[in-house]
């Protein structure tokens, strides 16, 4: 009886080899002799500090690289090399070949069509297919069939990942690409997308490449775990050995940094005057409706707190529950139907005209993004300068001299470096540093951050939270703090708020209250939120 032939093993889906990437103008090689080798239904995550080339491999992949890029090595994409593809091949391999899931799906979501007509329009380019499967790829990521023709911005952040994943798995790619898809989400919301993903990647039997800075999540969701620095392969190990024991000096620090957040706390201030107190605070936002029957969304309803000197408070919620909502609210860019707002004993929603502006001086925000906050066309030092000059309290030479000051304070020293640089130029970290010195120089007593860290790798997470924390002791900051990171919440912040439907459901010291949640949502938020594994 003749013997069965043995099977051979599957061919990569994705095989890098001594891969070489410049972009114009860069003297030295963003991704440098990078091997990488992908295997159907694998499930591999690129971990690495900011600028290490992380994106860079996605987009050399499909070859979406800048005109006048150099792009050396051995590169195979489901057997093909798309660098010696035609126009028309490339972008045929590039829908069929792989799927993308992009940190904001809005960048890639058309606002003018219909949920529905994306999933049409993606079907219909490769391999046809109408109403009926657009209807059923809905219905297998969790959306409700009747939404197909409801636009984007009716959906929350989770629904339009959850739309992204559909398009990405539209046309069963043998390789699906996640560069950082849960970022912007909360804990719950973000397990339930990654969930999604990781069991429609089964279904088709894709291969899942995870560009992420979360350490926990890429342990919790990947097999494996590469490391980049500097355009090269570092470190590459199952993901429990990785963050166990990790053998590159680059490993060990960012494994080192995820685990002294995770288990951080801090001590209760000592006592302080009161900078900032919130009163019932409501932020309702009108519905269409009759006039005689008024219909609202209560994005914040009832809040209250108190924010002593050198305190920090947390703000954690799921999505849609209020948190950048209350400060949109505190910064008065969001309409406030009752309660009140004293900001050093001084009551806000009583002021108007000057007196109101020179009170908002003491209440400054860093926000999420700190390239959307920053005027690409302004310099470092005119963007830190500006909001001297739009409040009259400088003249261009003194405001250029105190935003050196506020550079070096925050850590961009010498800032003769910095302050003729565009933001662009600057790597994440060092673009938020130049966010919170913009916010610092009208010498406020408060601090809003919302989400201000959430887009950094543990590393770098780690050094701005210190850099705010000098700041705090240094000029005697009160921070009201929106994350969706459980761990910072816990390590970095004095005090937790639980925001849920506008309400402030659960409140407490940060680390034990994540320690003994009561709450049902915060029981949610902190079972949903991924860990690191324990040290042997």
């Amino acid at each position: 009886m003749a013997l069965p032939a043995p099977s051979l093993p599957a061919a990569p889906v994705l095989r890098i080899g001594g891969l070489q990437v410049r972009y114009p103008g860069s003297e030295r090689p963003t991704l440098d002799g990078l091997d990488l080798t992908l295997s159907p239904g694998e499930r591999l995550a690129l971990v690495g500090p900011s600028g290490c080339g992380k994106s860079t491999v996605a987009r050399a992949v499909l070859q979406l690289l800048p005109p006048g890029s150099v792009c050396d090595g051995e590169l195979l994409l489901a057997g093909q090399d798309p660098r010696r593809l035609r126009r028309a091949a490339l972008r045929r391999l590039r829908g069929e070949a792989v799927g993308l899931v992009f940190q904001d799906p809005m960048t890639r979501l058309n606002p003018l069509l219909t949920i529905g007509e994306h999933l049409r329009d993606t079907l219909a380019a490769h391999r046809g297919g109408g109403r009926e499967r657009a209807r059923e790829l809905l219905a297998r990521v969790g959306i409700a069939p009747e939404r197909y023709g409801s636009f984007p911005h009716e959906f929350s952040g989770g629904m339009r990942q959850r739309l992204a994943i559909a398009l990405a798995l539209a046309l069963h790619p043998p390789l699906v690409i996640a560069d950082e898809p849960t970022t912007s989400l909360d804990v719950a919301v973000a397990g339930q997308v990654m969930a999604q993903l990781s069991e429609l990647c089964t279904e088709t039997g894709s291969a899942l490449l995870l560009i992420s800075h979360d350490l926990a999540m890429a342990g919790r969701w990947c097999d494996r775990i590469a490391v980049l620095d500097q355009g090269r392969l570092v470190e590459e190990a199952p993901s429990l050995q990785l963050l166990t024991a990790p053998a590159s000096p680059l490993a060990r620090r960012l494994v080192g940094a995820a685990r002294e957040r995770e288990g951080g706390r801090s001590e209760a201030p000592a006592a302080a005057p009161v900078l900032l107190e919130v009163e019932e605070l409501r932020s309702w936002h009108p519905l269409p409706s009759l006039p005689w029957q008024p219909r609202w969304i209560k994005a914040v309803d009832g809040v209250s707190l108190t924010l002593h000197e050198g305190e920090t408070i947390g703000v954690v919620g799921a999505s849609g529950c209020g948190k950048s909502s209350l400060c949109r609210a505190l910064m008065g860019l969001a309409p406030v139907r009752g309660g009140a707002v004293r900001l050093q004993g001084v009551d806000l929603r009583r002021l108007g005209g000057r007196s109101l502006r020179r009170a908002r001086r003491r209440l400054q925000m860093v926000f999420q993004d700190p390239l959307a906050c920053l005027n690409p066309q302004m310099t470092v030092g005119e963007a830190v300068a500006d909001p001297l000059l739009i409040h009259g309290l400088a003249r261009r030479p003194e405001a250029r001299r105190r935003a050196r000051e506020q550079l070096a304070l925050v850590g961009l020293d010498p800032p003769e470096s910095f302050e003729d640089r565009l933001p662009r130029q600057l790597s994440g970290g060092q673009q938020q540093r130049v966010a919170i010195a913009r916010a610092l120089i009208l010498g406020p007593q408060v601090l809003l951050c919302d989400e201000s860290v959430s887009m950094l790798d543990a590393e770098v997470q780690a050094d701005v939270l210190a850099l705010l924390r000098r700041l705090q002791g240094q000029l005697g900051l009160g921070m009201l703090f929106i994350t969706h990171d459980l761990s910072v919440a816990g390590g970095f912040c004095h005090r937790v708020l639980v925001l849920d439907g506008g309400r402030v459901v659960e409140q407490g010291a940060g680390a034990e209250l994540l320690a003994h949640p009561q709450a049902a949502i915060t029981r949610t938020l902190v079972e949903a939120c991924p860990r690191l594994p324990p040290l042997p």
